[in-house]
């Protein structure tokens, strides 16, 4: 049986919530899709994975009903909706919108919402988000270039985009214990509200947190709330290490790719820039070619990674830049057209790669990582070990190839290198 299935907004996002339920005794694996003809695997935890954190509306509730479907057919218990821990959404969507269609589909009148992942500093605290020691608006999010988060309020955030009323559950009532926050949900309800945002300091507060909700029919929030709710349904002596066993590395040859733009993408390609061979995109040169041109790049960066494989570590090549000069390239050649040109750009350049014997792909960025996937044409993904809290290995189900697909602000600045040297061939 599905004891948990998660729906995730973005490809790393999905990648990083299955490390945590593996590392916390469910057998896991990663989709990159669903069709009505597939086989549920024999797995405790599926987590599906989908590119609707910032797409139309309508589109992002396409994609999610198609996979609840999925879940439901194949008799899952718990429905999980994994964004990430910055609460990523604009006024209008798209956390809130899919919550609400969710809940109408579960036939459910009640859900959670915690974004907290203390270990990588997300907490929540009076409702509250902080991101290390700042609050959410002061953080770097302020100025994400899709997703500017200008409110640290999650009650708020949640109701400007949202059906119903929204609550908190505060650390107080959590540190009580299990049920004196089942009683706060009662009192809740009783008053009219739809949803409670949890707080979390700790990861104490998961667990009681975890063993509260684990017969709630829909659970919305990061990566850190499964770690309570995998520890209360997990089976005695469930093998957390055999299952990470399945998605270790395989393969010597290896690039690392990045499109990240954030904060600590750009501090982790200037460590690892001193280590490695690196190249970085010239955006100008890739917007203004020509099919040909555009080809011809391609095989230029081919080239250098080619030439650079059986270097002690791996080559960069790299979209990376500071948000000045983020915003500089959004401004000339449009949000869209940029982004598309240099994912699409990394999606050609993996292929090629994987063409010349690359087995080993290290990927900074969620968009990043869901083009080059799906270029790759991986279907789904053991979950092995991980490098950084929510960042593991994993290994195609259906080809020879391992990826770690890192969303943008997670590892710490030696993480690329780390990839390498702690996993072996």
């Amino acid at each position: 049986m599905i004891k948990i299935g998660v729906l995730a907004d973005d490809f790393t996002g999905a990648t990083d919530i299955a490390s945590f339920l593996v590392l916390n005794g469910l057998s896991t694996v990663q989709l990159n899709a669903v069709s009505d003809d597939l086989a549920a695997p024999d797995v405790e935890a599926v987590v599906i994975s989908h590119k609707s954190r910032s797409c139309p509306v309508d589109e992002a509730l396409a994609q999610m009903k198609k996979s609840l479907q999925w879940l439901l057919k194949n008799g899952c218990r718990q429905i999980y909706f994994k964004y990430c821990s910055t609460f990523d959404s604009s006024a209008k969507g798209n956390i809130g919108p899919v919550t609400d269609m969710l809940m109408q589909e579960l036939g459910t009148d009640f859900t959670v919402f915690q974004p907290a992942l203390p270990v990588n500093g997300r907490t929540v605290f009076k409702g509250y988000l902080f991101v290390g020691d700042v609050l959410l608006s002061e953080s770097g999010m302020r100025n994400h270039p899709i997703t500017p988060m200008t409110d640290s309020s999650l009650p708020r955030l949640v109701e400007m985009q949202s059906k119903g009323c929204c609550g908190v559950i505060d650390v107080y009532t959590v540190r009580k214990g299990v049920q004196a926050v089942l009683d706060k949900v009662a009192e809740l309800k009783a008053a009219g509200y739809s949803y409670a945002v949890l707080d979390a300091v700790d990861e104490g507060d998961l667990l009681v947190e975890g063993e509260a909700f684990k017969d709630l029919r829909l659970v919305t929030g990061g990566s850190g709330l499964p770690i309570g709710l995998a520890r209360a349904v997990r089976e005695e002596g469930s093998d957390a290490a055999q299952a990470m066993r399945l998605g270790y590395p395989q393969g010597r040859k290896a690039v690392v790719l990045s499109g990240s733009c954030s904060v600590m993408t750009n501090s982790q390609v200037a460590a690892y820039r001193k280590l490695a061979a690196t190249q970085a995109v010239d955006v100008d040169r890739l917007m203004h070619a020509d099919a040909a041109g555009r080809a011809a790049y391609i095989d230029e960066m081919t080239a250098f990674l080619a030439a650079h494989l059986d270097d002690e570590y791996a080559p960069l090549v790299y979209a990376t830049s500071d948000a000045v000069t983020l915003a500089a390239v959004q401004e000339k050649y449009g949000v869209a057209a940029s982004s598309s040109t240099i994912e699409n750009f990394f999606a050609d350049l993996a292929v090629k790669m994987r063409d010349l014997g690359v087995e080993r792909f290290i990927i900074a960025g969620g968009e990043t990582s869901s083009i080059v996937t799906k270029a790759l044409g991986v279907a789904g993904f053991y979950i092995g070990a991980p490098i950084a809290p929510g960042v593991p290995w994993v290994r195609s189900i259906n080809n020879n190839l391992s990826l770690t697909l890192k969303s943008g602000n997670f590892g710490k600045e030696d993480f690329f290198a780390r990839a390498q040297k702690e996993f072996p061939v």
